[in-house]
């Protein structure tokens, strides 16, 4: 599977709103992911199961541990205005004033953790792009999990952002496990996770 991508071709630039426009009126096929990344209109294929299966453990995890007021997003718009980015996470906490606060999406400066998890068609972008993107905002904690990482599933999680960087808190394979920093203070054991 691939993403489907479309841009405004040579010399036609997008401004914001028109972005949002954009993103608005596009309508991909039932149960795609439409997000802008770096400028352009990106359309990706429904997850796989064990994609669904990994965010199925790791939202059920973070539920032990959020204060009430918070809420865990599958679907959810991420507005990253200053790289030209409108994200759709695989899985996004934020309180939930944010959610009541917001129209199509929440401000990417509002998230608590952002997670990604790759497919074969959009790994570059979680790996490269998202990052850049959710650090610039000051996210504070973005975790990775890689499926299609060339030697075998790993499993990053950023924090600290700094500009458009992150520092590295963790990296390991699946089989370890990862702690998330307060607020979460949660462990999370990705020896679960389904390898592929």
């Amino acid at each position: 599977m691939s993403a489907l991508t479309v841009d405004p071709g040579p010399g036609r630039a997008h401004g914001w709103d028109d972005l949002v426009r954009l993103w608005e009126e596009t309508d991909g096929p039932e149960g795609s992911k439409v997000e802008i990344i770096d400028g352009v209109v990106t359309v990706s294929p429904p997850p796989a199961k064990d994609h669904n299966d990994i965010a199925d453990e790791i939202q059920r995890a973070l539920y032990t541990v959020i204060p009430r007021d918070w809420g865990i997003y599958q679907t959810q718009g991420v507005s990253v205005p200053s790289r030209s980015g409108i994200y759709i996470p695989d899985l996004l906490v934020v309180p939930k004033t944010a959610m009541r606060d917001a129209d199509r999406f929440v401000s990417a400066d509002d998230a608590e953790l952002v997670v990604e998890i790759t497919s074969s068609s959009n790994a570059r972008h979680d790996r490269v792009s998202k990052p850049a993107g959710y650090a610039q905002a000051g996210v504070p904690l973005y975790l990775l999990v890689d499926r299609w990482a060339p030697g075998g599933p790993t499993v990053t999680l950023y924090g600290e952002p700094k500009e458009d960087v992150y520092r590295v808190l963790h990296a390991g394979k699946f089989g370890d496990t990862i702690h998330l920093p307060d607020p979460f203070g949660l462990t999370i054991d990705t020896g679960v996770f389904p390898a592929g």
